[in-house]
């Protein structure tokens, strides 16, 4: 299938969980966001607080050039073996667009990624489901929606 499938599937997952929002909002880990979660505009500033509200249109355009220019760009620079992987693209990519790459790179998640040990990535990711310190339902769900998506024999 390739990056661009993964992308779709990313995108999918995060307009799903992100869900979408003309009015700049305070995200649960303390953000502000617009759109569907971006938290940086496509110029580098981030989102504040009396951000003017944007259109589902722009919103979706700046998710995709997020996805394939910050996270999935990042995510394949430290893991280079996902390019084989469109599932497990696609769920990391999601996971680094929710977390960041930095958290991702220190994580031992990619460390399975890397050794291509899917059931113990799958353990791995569903392990990061607290924001705010707390456990939040949205991201168990969002966490076992990636999780399916990791499978290894693509």
């Amino acid at each position: 299938m390739g990056t661009a499938a993964a992308l779709t599937q990313a995108a999918e997952l995060c307009r799903h969980f992100e869900g979408f929002r003309s009015e700049a909002y305070l995200c649960p880990a303390g953000y502000w966001t617009t759109g569907s979660g971006t938290a940086n505009k496509p110029d580098g500033t981030q989102v504040t607080a009396d951000h003017p509200p944007i259109s589902q249109e722009t919103a979706e355009e700046w998710l995709m050039g997020e996805l394939r220019n910050t996270y999935m760009a990042g995510v394949l620079k430290a893991s280079p073996g996902l390019i084989t992987h469109d599932g497990a693209l696609a769920a990391v990519t999601d996971f680094a667009y929710n977390l960041g790459v930095p958290r991702y790179r220190a994580s031992t998640l990619r460390r399975r990624i890397n050794e291509q040990d899917w059931p113990a990535a799958r353990i791995e990711i569903n392990r990061w489901v607290f924001g705010g310190g707390r456990k939040l339902p949205g991201l168990v769900r969002r966490r076992q929606a990636e999780a399916k998506l990791i499978k290894g024999d693509e």
